[in-house]
């Protein structure tokens, strides 16, 4: 069985796809930037592999939402021929890399947030849906483990890595309310029980942070966060021009590329 759509639910639905894919594919863009830089050769390649999953997951969600917009474009279009307003992915994606445990926060924030996700939709009965979240979810098991990894190392590690990593945390909580906060066209979705319900989420994501939190010694105080939003509906920060500047260049600077 699929989903059946009318007019305005097939818009809400390509939004919610293209949601999907623009995150999976600036997070992917973020830690590609990690390439050659990792703290350790091993590393370095996790990040790369990470990035690779995130990478394939988006390229995925574009075929489908190329599919259902039926215009005669492709993956590499929607990816890499729309402008920032045009981009609806998490606004905490876009944030900068920073150090090694910026990045590992904005990791185990997401990934924890994600596995929850697609432990949803795997269960979709939009198959295709379903397909492309059931094989992303035994990737994302593995960033989860690792992410949540390197929380615990670098939390009850070293002095220096322990605050280092807390203020990671600190700086980071603002950007995850979004995660939670359902825009207008997911709300019309998620009454049609078209997607699931993201507010339900946000007991099991706190429950699971905490516990990896508490066993790096490390706190977060959520009712501080200050719910920063608008990603979804392209309202970035500045950091999204500069990612798009460089991710588009090669496709607008010789078109008709394929990945």
């Amino acid at each position: 069985m699929t989903v059946k759509f009318n007019k305005k639910m097939n818009n809400n639905y390509l939004n919610y796809l293209l949601h999907l894919a623009d995150t999976s594919l600036i997070l992917g863009q973020r830690l590609c930037e990690w390439c050659g830089k990792g703290p350790i050769l091993e590393q370095d390649i996790a990040m790369s592999n990470i990035a690779l999953d995130l990478l394939g997951e988006s390229s995925n969600y574009y075929q489908y939402a190329a599919e259902i917009q039926n215009e005669g474009k492709t993956e590499d279009d929607l990816a890499f021929l729309r402008n920032e307003r045009e981009f609806k992915n998490l606004l905490l994606v876009e944030r900068d890399n920073g150090h090694f445990g910026d990045t590992i926060a904005r990791q185990f924030f997401f990934d924890t947030y994600h596995h929850l996700l697609l432990t949803e939709l795997k269960h979709h009965s939009d198959l295709k849906l379903a397909s492309i979240a059931e094989k992303s979810l035994k990737e994302v098991t593995y960033h989860l483990k690792w992410s949540s990894e390197w929380m615990i190392r670098l939390g009850d590690g070293t002095e220096e890595s322990h605050n280092k990593i807390q203020k990671s945390v600190e700086s980071i909580i603002d950007f995850t309310d979004e995660m939670f906060i359902p825009t207008n066209w997911e709300l019309e979705l998620i009454e049609q029980n078209s997607i699931p319900d993201i507010r339900t989420f946000r007991t099991q994501w706190e429950a699971k942070v905490l516990e990896i939190l508490n066993e790096a010694t490390l706190s977060v105080d959520f009712s501080k966060s200050r719910q920063l939003t608008g990603g979804k509906d392209g309202k970035h920060t500045e950091k999204m021009g500069y990612i798009l500047a460089e991710m588009q260049m090669m496709q607008r600077t010789y078109p008709n590329m394929e990945w």
